[in-house]
């Protein structure tokens, strides 16, 4: 449905049998909540956003590397929605030394890839957005693991892969919804030493 057509639904029938809608809005996103958490995925390495390389990827950090957080200790932008979803509403921003970037998908060569920008993730979205994910839970008996699904692309899933020598944070189909893949797996925690 376009923002040009006007979705009603109907409302109550009155006494006098006339029908009354109410007007529905188009698919629109408003910040609910921020919390800040570290990415592991399912080797425990940490996600660290590398602006310069124009690299996110999973590493083995040391420990001084975590204490400065740079690039790794993310903001998990939490929204509400006008619109079921298939999941809660979620955007991904990050610091790097003094600046800020946002997770968001473009398609360079054809192919849908994932790129931290810099700048701050908005308050209110009017509508899609390329910067929109749906958190879902990895497996029913798996509550503290996530994926997360591109709102744009239905089956298309955040994940890693093998790629010299880096595990670089990727988008990734899969034929179907309920496929157990490992690579899109991701445990968050607010404590950098959490084990899976």
């Amino acid at each position: 449905m376009s923002c040009e057509e006007i979705a009603v639904c109907a409302v109550r029938l009155r006494e006098n049998l006339c029908l009354y809608f109410e007007e529905l809005e188009c698919d629109a996103f408003c910040k609910d909540k921020t919390i800040k958490r570290f990415f592991r995925n399912v080797n425990s390495q940490l996600l660290v956003v590398r602006p310069d390389l124009n690299v996110a990827a999973f590493e083995d950090v040391t420990d001084q590397e975590v204490k400065s957080g740079s690039g790794m200790y993310f903001d998990i932008h939490c929204y509400k929605t006008t619109a079921p979803s298939a999941g809660m509403p979620v955007a991904f921003s990050v610091q790097v030394e003094d600046k800020s970037y946002y997770m968001c998908c473009e398609k360079e060569h054809g192919k849908m890839v994932v790129r931290f920008r810099e700048g701050e993730v908005p308050k209110d979205i009017p509508g899609e957005s390329n910067i929109i994910f749906f958190k879902k839970t990895f497996t029913s008996c798996s509550s503290k693991a996530f994926k997360f699904e591109y709102s744009l692309e239905q089956g298309m899933f955040l994940a890693f892969e093998e790629e010299d020598s880096l595990r670089k944070l990727i988008l990734k189909k899969l034929p179907r919804e309920d496929e157990v893949d490992e690579t899109t797996k991701f445990v968050t925690s607010h404590n950098e030493r959490h084990n899976l």
